[in-house]
């Protein structure tokens, strides 16, 4: 299969990860067993490494958050960035760890925590690497758009209508 269609194939499922093979193929014009051969492939190559559904946890009522945490960190000798990040990643409570450009080296996203147990992450595990400089813990209040997903109705600032 052609390079065009294969990064089709990955923005498709990207986009919606519920299309299936004979979806994908007749809106790329090839046969559902190809699809399901180039899946495979790229399933086992690495560049397809999971799938998920976007939840607007936003509706539900329950006192959990969001959080972004920009770490600075001073590599120590025979500790390089990667070694760093994967020592982050391993927490259970970390979503996503992030390499940055700019005044912090890394971004840490955890997710669906209350706010004690984020605050006790960062000061009992996180800041308590060696190589951790730095923290500035950032609440997200509020999703407008995730994965590419604009979250549901209701993402209208409301600020706006009081003072029209």
């Amino acid at each position: 299969m052609d390079n065009t269609k294969v990064v089709k194939i990955l923005e498709l499922l990207e986009k919606d990860s519920s299309l299936t093979d004979e979806e994908i193929g007749s809106l790329i014009g090839e046969k559902a067993a190809d699809v399901t051969a180039e899946v495979k492939r790229l399933t086992k190559e690495g560049f397809i490494c999971g799938y998920q559904a976007v939840i607007d946890w936003g509706k539900e009522n329950e006192e959990k958050a969001d959080a972004l945490i920009e770490v600075k960190v001073s590599p120590q000798k025979d500790k390089g960035f990667d070694a760093i990040a994967n020592d982050i990643a391993k927490f259970d409570e970390v979503s996503a760890v992030y390499l940055m450009s700019g005044s912090y080296d890394f971004a840490v996203m955890l997710e669906r925590k209350t706010m004690k147990e984020i605050s006790k992450f960062v000061f009992e595990k996180l800041a308590t690497l060696p190589s951790i400089s730095g923290t500035s813990t950032h609440f997200i209040l509020r999703k407008y758009k995730d994965h590419k997903i604009v979250m549901g109705e209701g993402t209208k600032d409301r600020r706006v209508e009081r003072i029209l």
